[in-house]
């Protein structure tokens, strides 16, 4: 039991603290109490389906017993160190993520976060190329410090402009408003043509690393088209350009294999991760590189440095972590239930108008809604927000789902369906069911 009320949780928290991506009188926070599982419990009682993983990154569910006891372990012997001692959970976590990611990448730094694995992997692909431009595509979300501000494509990098120098964005193989071609393979040409022209335009011997998220998370959850990624692999090769894979959100099992980069049959310069590393039970991030970067590093001064860099307690997490989503098949899981995910999405977008599209890879799933059927220059209807913008339908449908035990992430014209991997088929459904009820809302909104 909580040993304040809700209303007194939540005024001290607006009183006294900042809230992300927002202005502070406009924010209404759920006050919770506790969460197992899939599900929060709020301070008043109320169970809600854990629809997103939080920020896409409980990957494990809540509360695992197996994890929970591993960080008290850890606890009882050592909790903190500096970071040139050498630790056994530092020793284990390396090792695992050795084996576990694909190739030749064996070699991680370890931060506090997505944005800070992001961060070094800049200086790093600098350092180690010699060159100073960095590529990024439009869609994209790579982290909110000063750089990975302008790694970033959406608009969410506009309040930190200017910034960096050096950053040049690109458009997507499938942007927001037209399509390099209309099948897959067409749209994977085309975009490659012009990314190659891209490259010529900004000099190759200048531009030192390509940052992609193999599938794009809050800009959409896009899946590339077929080639795309080999495309972009064997063009950054032949231009000695590094590829850094994001894999913070994508990464470990959320798209039915341990990296969504391994769909495309690649393997790149350097990974970066974190969120579903310890399932967000404590902050950790990861940076790795390949053979030949971890080799160069070896007589180069890394000019990185973290006062949490290898946590004890963060790596114990960790490696309980890797250990549950093995043991427990969660990856396999988030394979098996994309069926059960495009099914379901198949199914509301054929039973309401308002339905644009849905988007699922493993269970990573996003719904598109439209606010008619026939505009569109893909002919399939105009979403029903412009970009970066907002509709009514879309609040009072974020409302429904709140009101109704659902928590999952709006934004513009979409919402996620990105659950926990422990969830089952039974609890999926029921989410879905919820989606279901809440498509009146944004039907009624829809222009016939």
């Amino acid at each position: 039991m909580s040993e304040m009320t809700s209303q007194e949780m939540i005024a001290l928290c607006k009183k006294h603290t900042l809230y992300t991506w927002a202005a502070q009188d406009a924010v209404d926070p759920l006050a919770i109490a506790r969460a197992e599982g899939v599900y929060l419990y709020t301070v008043d009682g109320q169970r809600i389906l854990d629809f997103n993983s939080q920020l896409m990154s409980v990957l494990v569910g809540h509360g695992h017993p197996r994890v929970i006891e591993a960080m008290k372990k850890q606890m009882d012997t050592l909790i903190y160190c500096y970071p040139q001692t050498a630790t056994e959970p530092r020793a284990k976590l390396g090792k695992m993520l050795a084996e576990l990611v694909p190739g030749d990448i064996d070699s991680f730094f370890f931060t506090t976060g997505g944005a800070e694995a992001n961060e070094n992997a800049i200086k790093i692909a600098r350092q180690y190329t010699g060159r100073f431009k960095i590529l990024s595509r439009y869609r994209s979300y790579h982290g909110a410090t000063n750089a990975t501000m302008q790694l970033t494509g959406d608009p969410r990098r506009w309040a930190s402009e200017p910034g960096a120098p050096g950053f040049i964005r690109v458009m997507d193989p499938v942007p927001l408003e037209f399509s390099f071609g209309a099948t897959e393979e067409e749209q994977t040409r085309n975009h490659l043509i012009y990314l190659e022209e891209t490259i010529q335009y900004e000099g190759p011997s200048q531009i030192a690393a390509f940052f992609i998220e193999p599938v794009t998370g809050t800009n959409g959850v896009l899946i590339p088209p077929k080639g795309w990624l080999q495309g972009v692999r064997a063009l950054t090769k032949k231009y000695g350009i590094l590829l850094v894979c994001d894999e913070v959100m994508a990464g470990f099992g959320r798209t039915g294999k341990w990296f969504s980069f391994e769909h495309g049959d690649i393997v790149p310069d350097i990974v970066t991760m974190a969120k579903g590393l310890t399932s967000s039970y404590i902050p950790l991030g990861g940076m790795g590189v390949s053979a030949p970067i971890a080799e160069f590093m070896r007589s180069h001064v890394f000019a990185g440095g973290l006062t949490y860099n290898s946590h004890p307690l963060a790596m114990a997490c960790a490696v309980s972590v890797l250990e549950v989503m093995k043991d427990e098949k969660m990856v396999e899981n988030a394979a098996r239930l994309e069926s059960v995910m495009r099914r379901e999405m198949d199914r509301l977008q054929a039973k309401h108008p308002s339905v644009k599209e849905g988007r699922a890879i493993g269970l990573f799933g996003m719904f598109d809604i439209r606010r008619n059927a026939t505009g569109g220059n893909d002919k399939r209807g105009d979403l029903i927000a412009p970009y970066n913008g907002s509709h009514p339908a879309m609040g009072k449908l974020g409302k429904f789902f709140r009101d109704e035990g659902l928590f999952t992430f709006m934004r513009w014209s979409s919402f996620s369906a990105i659950p926990p991997l422990s969830i089952t088929e039974e609890q999926l459904c029921d989410g879905f069911e919820i989606v279901d009820r809440g498509l009146e809302i944004t039907d009624a909104a829809f222009e016939a």
